[in-house]
């Protein structure tokens, strides 16, 4: 089942936060940076609940298995409206049991009743495991970005 996250989900959802950083990071990058970073940018959604923010809770077995972070926001080429997924994380004991895919699935469905034209998301190049199911899903090279350590 997948619905709509409360704010007595918060607490499982930042709970999720350093499955953002289980995998070979970039060149510069250090776990307690990034986790740091996103622990921050959720908070602050989770806080102020902007109109453009979208969580959504999904359980397995009665329970809180994972989440969704949609944002609905113009897209700065075709001034379309893209839903981009900001997080998407998957409790260690509930994975292997498709709910990445069911979160998927929901993204695009939400994406489409709300006029978006386009799906995006970012990834970590060492998340291995989430690159392939985003290129299951038929998520392909957008646009790169590449950094540099300085």
């Amino acid at each position: 089942m997948i619905r709509v996250a409360t704010s007595a989900d918060d607490a499982f959802i930042l709970g999720l936060v350093e499955r953002f950083s289980e995998f070979p990071l970039p060149p510069g990058r250090d776990r307690q940076s990034v986790t740091a970073a996103l622990r921050r940018d959720l908070e602050l959604h989770l806080h102020e609940r902007p109109i453009t923010s979208h969580f959504f809770v999904i359980a397995q077995d009665g329970e809180r298995a994972g989440f969704i972070h949609l944002q609905l926001v113009d897209d700065f080429f075709d001034a379309g409206l893209l839903c981009h997924i900001s997080d998407l994380a998957v409790s260690p004991a509930h994975e292997g049991h498709g709910l990445g895919q069911r979160l998927l699935v929901h993204s695009e469905a939400f994406a489409r009743e709300h006029g978006g034209v386009r799906l995006t998301l970012g990834v970590f190049p060492g998340n291995e495991r989430a690159r392939r199911l985003y290129a299951r899903y038929g998520f392909e090279p957008d646009m790169l970005r590449l950094g540099k350590p300085l």
